[in-house]
Protein backbone atom coordinates (compact mmCIF):
# COMPACT_ATOMS: atom_id res chain seq x y z
CA UNK A 1 0.00 0.00 0.00
CA UNK A 2 1.52 3.62 -0.52
CA UNK A 3 2.11 6.04 1.65
CA UNK A 4 -0.68 8.47 0.37
CA UNK A 5 -3.49 5.18 0.82
CA UNK A 6 -2.32 5.18 4.32
CA UNK A 7 -2.95 8.99 4.81
CA UNK A 8 -5.65 8.99 3.32
CA UNK A 9 -7.63 6.11 4.95
CA UNK A 10 -6.72 5.61 8.17
CA UNK A 11 -7.88 7.81 11.30
CA UNK A 12 -6.38 9.77 13.35
CA UNK A 13 -6.68 7.19 16.24
CA UNK A 14 -3.95 5.76 14.33
CA UNK A 15 -1.43 8.74 15.04
CA UNK A 16 -1.13 7.97 18.66
CA UNK A 17 -3.33 10.72 20.42
CA UNK A 18 -3.01 11.58 23.86
CA UNK A 19 -6.24 11.05 26.27
CA UNK A 20 -7.38 14.44 26.47
CA UNK A 21 -6.60 16.49 29.72
CA UNK A 22 -9.99 18.95 30.71
CA UNK A 23 -10.60 21.29 32.64
CA UNK A 24 -13.50 23.15 33.85
CA UNK A 25 -14.72 26.74 32.23
CA UNK A 26 -15.06 27.46 36.05
CA UNK A 27 -11.61 26.31 37.36
CA UNK A 28 -8.87 28.83 37.42
CA UNK A 29 -5.85 29.51 35.54
CA UNK A 30 -3.58 27.94 38.79
CA UNK A 31 -5.82 24.95 38.41
CA UNK A 32 -5.25 24.47 34.69
CA UNK A 33 -1.75 24.96 35.25
CA UNK A 34 -1.57 22.82 38.09
CA UNK A 35 -3.17 20.04 35.79
CA UNK A 36 -1.02 20.74 32.91
CA UNK A 37 2.49 20.54 35.07
CA UNK A 38 1.00 17.16 37.03
CA UNK A 39 0.30 15.59 33.41
CA UNK A 40 3.17 17.03 31.82
CA UNK A 41 1.43 18.95 28.54
CA UNK A 42 1.74 22.01 26.94
CA UNK A 43 -2.23 22.55 27.22
CA UNK A 44 -4.88 21.58 29.02
CA UNK A 45 -8.56 21.70 26.85
CA UNK A 46 -11.59 23.92 28.55
CA UNK A 47 -14.83 22.00 28.51
CA UNK A 48 -18.12 23.42 29.71
CA UNK A 49 -20.68 21.54 31.97
CA UNK A 50 -21.71 19.13 29.52
CA UNK A 51 -18.59 18.43 28.54
CA UNK A 52 -18.05 19.99 25.10
CA UNK A 53 -14.67 21.66 24.40
CA UNK A 54 -14.91 25.11 24.61
CA UNK A 55 -11.62 26.63 24.61
CA UNK A 56 -7.80 25.17 24.86
CA UNK A 57 -5.33 27.14 27.16
CA UNK A 58 -1.80 26.64 26.61
CA UNK A 59 1.31 27.22 28.32
CA UNK A 60 2.15 30.34 26.04
CA UNK A 61 -1.03 31.85 27.41
CA UNK A 62 0.33 30.99 30.97
CA UNK A 63 3.89 32.92 29.63
CA UNK A 64 1.66 35.85 28.24
CA UNK A 65 0.01 35.76 31.98
CA UNK A 66 3.05 35.72 33.33
CA UNK A 67 4.74 38.75 31.43
CA UNK A 68 1.74 40.87 31.97
CA UNK A 69 2.27 40.51 35.72
CA UNK A 70 -1.46 38.92 35.55
CA UNK A 71 -3.15 36.81 38.76
CA UNK A 72 -3.48 33.33 38.00
CA UNK A 73 -6.36 33.05 40.17
CA UNK A 74 -8.51 34.35 37.36
CA UNK A 75 -10.68 31.92 35.79
CA UNK A 76 -9.48 30.12 32.87
CA UNK A 77 -12.26 30.91 30.55
CA UNK A 78 -11.45 34.18 30.46
CA UNK A 79 -7.70 33.24 29.05
CA UNK A 80 -8.66 30.70 26.76
CA UNK A 81 -8.35 30.50 23.29
CA UNK A 82 -11.78 29.99 22.11
CA UNK A 83 -11.58 29.39 18.80
CA UNK A 84 -10.05 26.24 18.35
CA UNK A 85 -8.93 24.06 15.42
CA UNK A 86 -10.27 21.14 16.00
CA UNK A 87 -10.62 17.11 14.61
CA UNK A 88 -13.26 14.69 14.31
CA UNK A 89 -12.41 11.54 15.05
CA UNK A 90 -13.08 10.10 11.51
CA UNK A 91 -10.45 12.50 10.46
CA UNK A 92 -7.40 10.97 8.59
CA UNK A 93 -3.64 11.46 9.56
CA UNK A 94 -3.42 13.45 6.12
CA UNK A 95 -5.74 15.91 6.91
CA UNK A 96 -4.42 16.41 10.22
CA UNK A 97 -1.24 16.61 8.92
CA UNK A 98 -2.35 19.41 6.63
CA UNK A 99 -4.24 21.04 9.27
CA UNK A 100 -1.11 21.23 11.27
CA UNK A 101 1.01 22.12 9.03
CA UNK A 102 -0.99 25.18 7.58
CA UNK A 103 -1.93 26.27 10.85
CA UNK A 104 1.10 25.85 12.19
CA UNK A 105 -0.60 23.87 15.17
CA UNK A 106 2.10 21.49 17.52
CA UNK A 107 -1.24 19.95 18.82
CA UNK A 108 -4.81 19.71 17.93
CA UNK A 109 -8.44 18.49 19.65
CA UNK A 110 -10.05 15.69 18.71
CA UNK A 111 -13.67 15.45 19.27
CA UNK A 112 -16.68 13.13 18.83
CA UNK A 113 -19.64 13.86 16.90
CA UNK A 114 -21.24 15.62 20.25
CA UNK A 115 -17.98 18.07 20.73
CA UNK A 116 -16.65 16.06 23.40
CA UNK A 117 -13.01 15.72 23.66
CA UNK A 118 -12.24 12.11 22.45
CA UNK A 119 -8.17 12.63 22.14
CA UNK A 120 -5.05 15.28 21.17
CA UNK A 121 -3.13 14.49 18.21
CA UNK A 122 0.56 15.94 18.10
CA UNK A 123 3.14 16.27 16.22
CA UNK A 124 4.96 13.43 18.34
CA UNK A 125 2.64 11.08 17.16
CA UNK A 126 2.29 12.32 13.75
CA UNK A 127 5.99 11.47 13.71
CA UNK A 128 6.02 8.14 15.20
CA UNK A 129 2.87 7.17 12.63
CA UNK A 130 5.33 8.31 10.12
CA UNK A 131 8.59 6.06 11.75
CA UNK A 132 6.33 3.41 12.04
CA UNK A 133 5.51 3.27 8.39
CA UNK A 134 8.23 4.36 6.68
CA UNK A 135 11.54 3.16 9.48
CA UNK A 136 14.19 2.21 6.77
CA UNK A 137 13.71 5.65 5.16
CA UNK A 138 13.66 7.59 8.66
CA UNK A 139 16.33 5.73 9.85
CA UNK A 140 18.71 5.40 6.94
CA UNK A 141 18.88 9.62 6.60
CA UNK A 142 22.21 10.67 7.73
CA UNK A 143 22.55 13.65 10.34
CA UNK A 144 22.88 16.21 7.79
CA UNK A 145 20.88 15.29 4.53
CA UNK A 146 22.86 18.02 2.52
CA UNK A 147 26.25 17.93 3.74
CA UNK A 148 29.03 18.00 1.05
CA UNK A 149 32.21 18.02 2.37
CA UNK A 150 34.67 20.99 1.74
CA UNK A 151 38.19 19.45 2.22
CA UNK A 152 39.42 15.82 0.66
CA UNK A 153 39.17 12.81 3.09
CA UNK A 154 41.66 10.40 3.58
CA UNK A 155 45.96 9.89 3.16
Amino acid sequence: MSFHLHLDTETVEHAYPWEPLTVHTNDTVQEAVDRMNEAGRGGILVVDDAGVLVGIFTERDALRMTAAGESFETSVADKMTSSVETLHVDDTVGTAIRHMSTGGYRRMPIIDGEGRPAGVVSVGGILRYLVEHFPKIVYTLPPEPHHSTQEREGA
